[in-house]
């Protein structure tokens, strides 16, 4: 399913360069649930943003479901990442002034589906998340491990075969990140293809796989089942 080549990635300040990418080499199958492991400054972010087509590598190639996206055009990343992947954030990002039914049907909003599909959508999968309940609640109403369901939700509520999950745990305790990562194991169950970025040994625990990076580079990849 995503398949880099000599991925790189340069930020250039007047005359200075600096890799966060560095020849990165990865594969993920379909269906895999992968961590991608490191210390603080190594990558890890950076590389997810490039597989999310947030942005674009300096050099090298990234082949998403057999088709070359190393360097689209930022609308057509935009277009190219509808229905195709989901992000769940560390921070949430859920949008105050919309409520949690709202939040997660922003995605559905955007690939144009009718009304009384979003809303048979939106329910589903709020009813999975076991937080269909507060529906009708803003962000700032919820504890952290609610707002982190809503925004797997909005993650998945498009059917996306791709999820990418940046420290999805970070701002939890150990009973709600514990919970996160056995949802999130769920969707793999089903189907979905997970790629995690992770501080956490434990969370890793969950994946299938684990790649490990240091100053922008692959050093160890090792299965964890």
């Amino acid at each position: 399913m995503i398949k880099t080549e000599k991925l790189t990635k340069v930020f250039r300040t007047e005359d200075i360069e600096t890799f966060a990418l560095n020849g990165v080499d990865i594969h993920v199958k379909k269906g895999e649930f992968v961590a991608i492991m490191g210390p603080s400054g190594c990558g890890k972010s950076t590389l997810l943003n490039i597989i999310g087509l947030l942005d674009n590598p300096s050099e090298g190639i990234y082949n998403f479901n057999g088709t070359d996206v190393s360097n689209l055009k930022e609308k057509d990343r935009t277009q190219f990442r509808k229905g195709n992947i989901g992000f769940v954030f560390q921070s949430f990002n859920l949008i105050d002034e919309l409520n949690v039914h709202d939040n997660v049907e922003l995605p559905l909003l955007y690939l144009k589906m009718k009304t009384s599909e979003r809303k048979k959508r939106v329910d589903e999968v709020l009813g999975r998340m076991k937080i269909g309940h507060r529906a009708k609640h803003f962000p700032q109403q919820l504890s952290g491990g609610q707002q982190q369901r809503v925004a797997i939700s909005r993650a998945v509520v498009a059917n996306p075969g791709l999820i990418l999950a940046d420290e999805p745990t970070g701002n939890l305790d150990t009973k709600n990140g514990i919970e996160v990562m056995n949802l999130l194991t769920e969707l793999n169950q089903e189907g979905a293809t997970i790629l995690m970025v992770t501080h956490s040994d434990r969370d890793a625990g969950f994946a299938h796989r684990t790649i490990n990076l240091l100053d922008g580079q692959v050093i160890l990849e090792k299965s964890t089942s």
